[in-house]
């Protein structure tokens, strides 16, 4: 289908004197894999509970397949993974996944789920005892056991061992093969690239940017190499081609862009030598999708 899986028009949600969404627009393609990225108090969970119907916009419009997220149809046809929470602590997690699938029509196997996503030992244990990422790993499961056209997951690699966030992300993208579309939230940049069609930048409320991870990250390469800390920079800028740039980002760990060739190359090289220092780790490498993050969002904490 031609429409969008979700569609957000100047979406607005204020929490007191608070605008946590200031206008906000978004569309989530049908059939692929759409990511919100933003610093915390960016507006991200706000924005997904308004699609999931857990929370009422002040403003603006938002359609979930086609339909006003409160509208009860949607139910059978949404998969929702919350940030925390969401199962009764004393339910065991087998218990409750066997549970889930009773309201579905043509569910997963619960113990296929259980066993792909390494839960098999944990299924008699109750969901209060599991580690974090393991419940994690339950509510990930309770999101999709329905076979969802749609599934929201808020920062669904949150707490996860690296083998644990490889079976999530393999998960995901067996669910985009099979057309499913997904919307999720993530604090990792890596985990955005590697798995989104589509990636989202808010900051404030608002979106900032959006496009595919190739279209943000570009085609520039940059040349990076670590050293001694608040080296000056002057004397390598007015040695570097012309619209090439430098910076220190963080300490000790140098960026410089432009057309980066031999000529380049050989520049920093010869600079670093008058400086008496040595480019350690020195490489070529293309902008990463955390690049442009922090270039759009600052680096200071929220």
């Amino acid at each position: 289908m031609d429409s969008p899986a979700v569609e957000i028009i100047d979406l607005v949600k204020r929490y007191g004197p608070t605008t946590a969404i200031d206008g906000l627009s978004l569309r989530a393609a049908r059939g692929a894999v759409t990511a919100i990225l933003g610093p915390n108090g960016a507006g991200k969970t706000s924005t997904i509970e308004i699609c999931e119907g857990f929370r009422r916009a002040d403003g603006g419009t938002v359609s979930v397949l086609g339909l006003d997220p409160s509208r009860p149809e949607l139910r059978p046809r949404v998969g929702v993974m919350l940030q925390a929470g969401g199962v009764p602590p004393a339910m065991r997690c087998g218990e409750w996944l066997r549970l889930v699938a009773r309201f579905h029509a043509r569910p997963l196997d619960p113990e296929a789920l259980l066993d792909r996503l390494g839960l098999v030992e944990h299924a008699r244990t109750p969901y209060r005892r599991l580690s974090g990422g393991q419940q994690q790993r339950v509510s990930l499961a309770a999101a999709v056991i329905g076979r969802p056209e749609l599934v929201f997951l808020d920062e669904p690699t949150a707490g996860l061992d690296p083998q644990a966030r490889h079976a999530c992300w393999d998960l995901v993208g067996e669910l985009r093969a099979a057309g499913v579309s997904v919307v999720l939230t993530t604090h990792h940049m890596d985990e955005a690239e590697k798995l989104s069609d589509h990636v989202v930048i808010i900051d404030r409320g608002t979106v900032v940017a959006e496009g595919t991870p190739a279209a943000l990250t570009g085609a520039e390469r940059q040349l990076r190499f670590r050293a001694r800390p608040a080296l000056t920079l002057d004397e390598l800028l007015n040695a570097l081609p012309a619209g090439s740039s430098a910076k220190e980002s963080p300490a000790g760990h140098y960026i410089i862009e432009g057309q980066v060739g031999p000529e380049l190359l050989a520049t920093v090289t010869a600079w670093c030598a008058a400086e008496g220092v040595t480019a350690d780790d020195l490489s070529i490498e293309r902008r990463t999708l955390e690049d442009v993050f922090l270039e759009l969002t600052g680096r200071e904490l929220r």
